[in-house]
């Protein structure tokens, strides 16, 4: 508690944010249905905030650069509450999609400056358990946030008030702080041949899993409404993925400590191809089933890419890390802005049902890849990394 205590005007800074933009991700699948926006549009509208996010890697380090950690955060922090307002005043998918843009080249700047001042104060001894509570500062406030649907009416203004409202008081903390800033080094990515050679079953993993992530953060309020569900009863569907998420993290990653991680990751896709199954049939049952399914849908679904990521660190040297890292989150990006173009246009012609047939058939084809990469490559489990 005393290493985390310096910190807390960090994490609540973080809090407001993800309280603020978890409500606007939610409340625009819900406002675009009533605007009339279809599936495939929103589909779109929901792959520009990772086109924003791929973006955000290479330019918030250079604006932290710039004008330092403090005026970073206040800079990107301004641009997306402008852009949560801006939502309901241009109600034009155009607009929109442009919008989502500014957003998630927004969130990766204000990412890149929590975690690099997190890791910067954080001792060696210590950094685990800094960053478990800042992973559980981050789902507890996502999970809270789609509450706040509760709070009025999606189709007015004052959820988008709300959002931007939380997103503004974020600055305030972090601007109070007294923590020095950090300095952001310079890292230079791996080619990501070179990085399929080395981490093949994490790289696979990485990208198809952000196919999955990326149709369910941009399309699954969508599903959940197009299923005949009132905002309120949409806000506790995303909120108990979310939970389920975070609750299976833990269970999870301790059994991938004594099993090979190349078959552990197979045998948790092709387990959240089958819980996806059980969505489809949960769409005509009552709410308890729908979220009893989507529970254990995201309990499984949500630990594919930490589980990707746990992989490629057994497969790298120290000093690699870093690099590896970033470049194993440009596949998932680059997956999850992907994804729900796809699954968009599948819901567009073959209704709501579709999005989980998009999930169990990724599931499905990252079980397969990565069972069949696994056995081509050296095992791992006399070495891997707690």
């Amino acid at each position: 508690m005393t290493a985390i205590f310096p910190l807390i005007a960090l994490l609540l800074g973080v809090a407001l944010l993800l309280l603020g933009s978890g409500l606007l991700g939610t409340l625009l699948a819900v406002r675009g249905g009533i605007e009339g926006f279809g599936s495939q549009t929103l589909g779109a509208i929901g792959a520009m905030y990772f086109v924003g996010f791929l973006a955000g890697t290479y330019l918030g380090p250079m604006m932290i650069r710039r004008v330092g950690h403090v005026r970073a955060f206040a800079f990107f922090t301004a641009a997306i509450a402008c852009a949560a307002l801006g939502h309901e005043l241009l109600a034009n998918p155009w607009a929109w999609a442009v919008l989502r843009l500014i957003t998630g080249m927004g969130m990766v700047g204000l990412y890149t400056t929590i975690e690099s001042w997190l890791n910067s104060h954080a001792a060696p001894d210590q950094r685990s358990r800094i960053f478990a509570t800042y992973m559980a500062v981050n789902l507890g406030a996502l999970a809270v946030s789609q509450q706040l649907l509760h709070w009025a009416d999606p189709a007015g203004h004052i959820l988008f008030s709300i959002a931007a409202l939380s997103i503004c008081a974020a600055v305030m903390p972090v601007a109070a702080t007294r923590l020095a800033q950090p300095v952001v080094d310079t890292v230079h990515g791996i080619a990501l041949r070179t990085l399929f050679g080395r981490a093949p079953v994490a790289c696979t993993a990485g990208l198809l899993s952000g196919l999955a992530q990326g149709a369910f953060w941009s399309l699954g309020a969508v599903w959940a409404s197009s299923s005949g569900l009132a905002a309120g009863d949409v806000a506790w569907v995303m909120t108990t993925a979310i939970v389920g998420g975070a609750i299976c993290q833990w269970p999870i990653g301790r059994l991938t400590d004594h099993i090979d991680r190349g078959y552990v990751i197979s045998v948790v896709a092709i387990t959240a191809a089958l819980l996806a199954a059980t969505l489809l049939w949960s769409e005509s049952q009552r709410l308890g089933v729908m979220l009893v399914a989507v529970f254990a849908y995201g309990g499984i679904a949500f630990a594919l890419y930490p589980l990707a990521v746990a992989r490629l660190m057994d497969r790298l040297e120290k000093p690699e890390i870093i690099a590896g890292s970033g470049s194993l989150l440009l596949l998932h990006g680059i997956g999850a802005s992907i994804g729900p173009l796809l699954a968009g246009l599948l819901m567009q012609h073959f209704g709501p049902a579709a999005l989980p047939a998009w999930f169990c058939a990724v599931q499905t084809l990252l079980a397969v890849s990565t069972w069949w990469l696994a056995r081509r490559t050296p095992a791992d489990v006399g070495h891997q990394t707690p």
